[in-house]
């Protein structure tokens, strides 16, 4: 998940070009809208169907708490695993900003469902550089991965260029990787929101179980990835709104 850039700023931008030769190569959503502003809101819709009456970006605890089912307890209860990978998190399941680390960015902090149980929530919810061992094998990488990076490389407090650059690397390293070279694995880049001029975001399926060289005209949303996850896994809605978002099918193998 990156951040804060529409698509007239990442696609065709020489700034990106990492970015724009994994679009051209592989499938690309060209009406895909964040679902309000500002961050944390679209975090909490993308991994449960709704903002959970969260409007801003709150610090985690009291009335900022998304007290409703997500995506990972659902993938949990079908015998899946997941994690969610944050970059320069200080710890484990860290609810404080850190750093470059901000918490806003990372959505499981603000489920009771994964928080109430801090053993698991420790070996859930865990820092970028577990990433890169859990590479190494096929089996090794979890079902469900949830990455974020710090506020830098996420673009949210540096260049396009800067984003660009560590996709490049996280990007291609998943993509060699065992789980994605001997499974049907499949890697969603998007970004939370785009700014006061537009909402529409650029979104990329890559990987064994995307087209390739495809272009979707369809409107989609972050409840459409929500709900593509949900049908590829027989896994019933969470709201209303993932269930009547549109499943990215078309952009699917």
């Amino acid at each position: 998940m990156e951040e804060n850039k529409p698509s007239q700023l990442i696609i065709d931008n020489s700034d990106a070009p990492y970015i724009n030769t994994l679009a051209a190569d592989n499938a690309l959503a060209v009406n895909y809208q964040a679902v309000t502003h500002p961050s944390l809101p679209n975090y909490l819709a993308l991994t449960s169907g709704t903002n959970a009456g969260i409007t801003d970006d709150c610090s985690p605890g009291g009335n900022c708490t998304a007290n409703v089912p997500n995506i990972v307890e659902r993938i949990g209860e079908s015998g899946r695993s997941w994690k969610m990978y944050a970059e320069d998190m200080p710890a484990p399941c860290t609810a404080k900003n850190s750093g470059k680390y901000a918490v806003k960015h990372n959505p499981f902090m603000y489920y009771p469902g994964v928080t109430g149980d801090k053993a698991s929530c420790a070996a859930h919810v865990v820092a970028l550089t577990q990433l890169g061992e859990d590479l190494k094998g096929a089996s090794s990488l979890p079902d469900y991965a949830f990455i974020s990076p710090n506020m830098c490389n996420d673009m949210h407090d540096c260049p396009v260029t800067t984003g660009d650059e560590w996709l490049s690397r996280q990007v291609s390293a998943i993509l060699a990787s065992p789980a994605f070279t001997t499974q049907n694995s499949l890697l969603v880049v998007t970004w939370d929101e785009g700014d006061d001029s537009s909402n529409k975001v650029p979104t990329i399926f890559a990987g064994p179980a995307a087209k390739k060289g495809f272009r979707s005209d369809a409107a989609f949303s972050h409840y459409s990835v929500l709900h593509t996850v949900e049908s590829q896994w027989g896994l019933a809605p969470l709201t209303d709104n993932d269930k009547k978002a549109p499943v990215m099918s078309d952009m699917l193998k």
